[in-house]
């Protein structure tokens, strides 16, 4: 079976790409969009910290390289459609990441379409890990998307710098 159909499989399933198919290559591209760049719907997706993690909005203590609390930036990616926007929300305890949300901020229609797929899977990706540990390059079929989260997350890292 090709890799893309197994990912299109997995994706109807429910299950996460990234967990089953983890250290398999993807060689699949993004299609190319029509349409123009600006403002889309806000597509979200938040992951929650378990019960008792102690992650909390606002938190500024250190436990390790970066400084515990919520951090939010915007990252930017090139698509065939033009330049698009997604905000990422990480909250990190004891260097890890406890909780993360995206919200697309400026994408054409077909770029959406993969943020929104990206927003699914994404929490599954890096929920639980250590922040210097997360190297997301293509989350539910979305690399493109992943380019954007790995330059907000640049910035979160010298934003959490302990």
């Amino acid at each position: 079976m090709a890799p893309r159909t197994r990912a299109a499989l997995l994706t109807m399933t429910g299950l996460s790409a990234i967990g089953v198919l983890a250290g398999c290559a993807s060689t699949g591209t993004a299609d190319a969009g029509s349409g123009t760049a600006g403002s889309a719907p806000a597509a979200t997706t938040t992951t929650t910290p378990a019960a008792g993690s102690g992650a909390t909005s606002g938190t500024a203590t250190t436990s390790g390289a970066y400084k515990d609390g919520s951090y939010t930036e915007q990252g930017t990616y090139s698509s065939p459609g033009g330049k698009e926007v997604i905000s990422v929300n990480l909250v990190i305890a004891s260097d890890a990441v406890k909780a993360v949300t995206v919200k697309t901020v400026k994408a054409d229609p077909t770029a959406t379409q993969y943020q929104n797929k990206f927003i699914g899977g994404i929490g599954d990706a890096v929920v639980g890990k250590k922040i210097d540990d997360l190297n997301v390059t293509n989350v539910a079929g979305s690399s493109l998307t992943s380019q954007g989260f790995a330059d907000a997350l640049g910035k979160i890292k010298t934003d959490a710098k302990a």
